[in-house]
This record gives C-alpha cells, structure tokens and sequence, in this order.
C-alpha cells in the first residue's frame, strides 16, 4: 500500500518544484541571452551557417521561458524576472564578444549541458510531487536541450 503524503509534504514539494522552475527560468534567460551574443557577433566561414542557427535556437529559447514563467504562475508562484537577478540566479559563464565561432558553439554547448541537468532536477522534484504537467515540461525541455548539444557538438567535430 502507498503512503500517503501529508499536507506540509505536498506544499513542500510544489514549493521545491516552483524553486526548481524558478531556476529553469533564470537559466533559460541566461543561454538566451549568450545565444543572441553568439548570433550578433559570430564571424568567419561559417557565419552564415552558424549566425542562422543561433537565430533558431533564441527564438526557440524565448518562446520557451515564456511558457516555463507560465507554468510557475499556474501554480500559483511568482515568475522571477529582471536581467540582473536572472544572471544572478543563472550563474552562468559569460562569453566574451569576440570569441572565435568554436569558442561559441562549445560554450552553448557546455551551458546546455548544464541546463539539461537543472532540468532533470526539476523533473525529479516534479514526478516526486505528482505534477505530471511540469514533469513532461521537463521532459520536453530536456529533449530539445540534448538535440542542441548534439547539434552544436557535432559541428565542432
């Protein structure tokens, strides 16, 4: 027989799972924002091929934490929010302006990487909860991060 979680439990897992989401956000914003630097500054043979696809993965990366920030409101937490704290929350690695085109593929690749691993953690916190709604946004988020890696690595072969 399964044991039933008491009330403070529930509450302290949804609490955990909108903390987790919290971060998601933040991260998400973060790659972003080093994904339109990467778009902006890219030179060299590859530019058109690589300037094209970090258009790709920003635009999908917006419409992505737009839906992360609407799945914490739903559950009735507050979306963080301002590019200041979002970098403080993120604590990513910055890039600088003139990196060479590998320097860029394998520094959204290594942040993808670390996205993919939050994003677990937050699909963890969310199968413990019994939200099955934020755990396959997770899964769904981690699919399209690990496809990214695949994608960025693969050129640096």
């Amino acid at each position: 027989m399964a044991k039933k979680k008491s009330k403070n439990s529930t509450a302290s897992n949804a609490s955990a799972v909108t903390e987790a989401l919290r971060q998601i956000v933040a991260d998400t914003y973060a790659l972003l924002g080093q994904t339109h630097l990467c778009h902006w500054n890219v030179e060299g043979p590859s530019f058109f091929a690589l300037h094209t696809a970090f258009e790709a993965q920003y635009t999908e990366l917006f419409a992505a934490v737009d839906e992360l920030a609407e799945r914490i409101r739903a559950l009735g937490a507050y979306a963080p929010g301002g590019l200041g704290n979002l970098a403080k929350m993120a604590g990513f690695a910055e890039i600088k302006e003139n990196s060479t085109d590998k320097e860029m593929v394998k520094h959204l690749s290594q942040l993808h990487r670390e996205l993919i691993c939050n994003a677990a953690k937050a699909r963890d916190l969310a199968g413990d909860a019994g939200d099955a709604e934020t755990e396959d946004l997770m899964v769904a988020r981690i699919q399209v991060h690990e496809k990214t890696v695949w994608m960025l690595e693969s050129y640096l072969k």
